[in-house]
């Protein structure tokens, strides 16, 4: 392995290498995706890590990448291949002009991976906790043994408002499921062990906050997801789930549709904005 210490220093993150990982540092700065700057840094050990490409980047760009193995960061398993690609905690972006000191430590790196099948356990650390953050219809907080929800009256359903504000053990959670606010109708819903519950909407399941135009931003509701998934991991198996859009009544997607028509009049969503998720919301009948 390259000497301990050693660092690489790309645009808005540098990787320091040392005997048995890499400790990534992520930069402050306007230009920084927003979600690097709240990780602040991660050391991910090299068990983690099933491989690594070096691959051209945009405008003069280098890209080195670790690939995570699939069950080994739960803040990737939380996202479940819904980040973008710019808020990719695992690439490092470099000017092409450090492309071959990139393919040097590429190739060390290489030299010391020895596993790159699913993992058993989550061996990058979770996010610390306390973390906490506000979605469309309520505040979600988490001091890593409880998830808390408290509800807005601006925002909650009438459903969420009858259930209460509500508390929920990690112990009591099989999963986490989190669908990004960059995409419509992001929520996150905690999964409990025990009891088959029928399926609802997330604004209408007093287990699920609901994201919103400016509520909930992946830097703030991801790691959230995945100190929450593994807390409840730690007590035992549990998964995260990517959540599929259910078929919903036509009564339904017509009301989004004429809510979605007032935020375009107001000027809070644009042209395209409306077009996209106004055929998002079709394709579901």
């Amino acid at each position: 392995m390259s000497r301990m210490g050693d660092v690489l220093a790309g645009f808005h993150a540098a990787w320091e290498f040392e005997s048995d990982s890499v400790l990534i540092r992520y930069e402050r700065g306007i230009r920084t995706p927003k979600l690097f700057p709240a990780l602040g840094e991660r050391r991910v050990p090299l068990a983690a890590i099933s491989g690594v490409t070096l691959a051209p980047g945009r405008r003069g760009t280098v890209v080195l990448r670790a690939e995570p193995r699939p069950g080994a960061d739960p803040l990737m398993e939380a996202a479940a291949g819904q980040l973008k690609e710019n808020s990719d905690p695992y690439r490092l972006v470099l000017p092409a002009e450090r492309e071959t000191l990139a393919e040097y430590y590429a190739d060390e790196l290489r030299a010391q991976l020895k596993q790159d099948g699913p993992a058993e356990r989550f061996l990058v650390p979770a996010p610390e906790v306390p973390l906490q953050f506000k979605a469309y219809d309520g505040k979600a907080s988490f001091d890593g043994r409880t998830v808390h929800f408290r509800w807005f009256w601006t925002g909650a359903s009438s459903a969420k408002w009858k259930a209460g504000d509500q508390s929920f053990p990690v112990a009591d959670l099989s999963g986490v499921e989190w669908r990004s606010p960059e995409v419509f109708e992001g929520h996150l819903r905690l999964l409990r062990r025990e009891g088959t519950e029928p399926a609802v909407q997330a604004d209408q399941d007093p287990a699920a906050v609901v994201f919103g135009l400016g509520y909930g931003p992946v830097h703030e509701s991801l790691p959230f997801a995945a100190a929450v998934l593994a807390a409840a991991r730690a007590s035992g198996p549990v998964a995260a789930v990517p959540v599929a859009a259910p078929r919903r009544d036509p009564a339904d997607i017509a009301e989004r549709i004429r809510h979605l028509g007032e935020l375009h009049q107001a000027g809070l969503v644009t042209d395209e904005e409306f077009s996209v998720k106004k055929a998002e919301l079709l394709a579901e009948l």
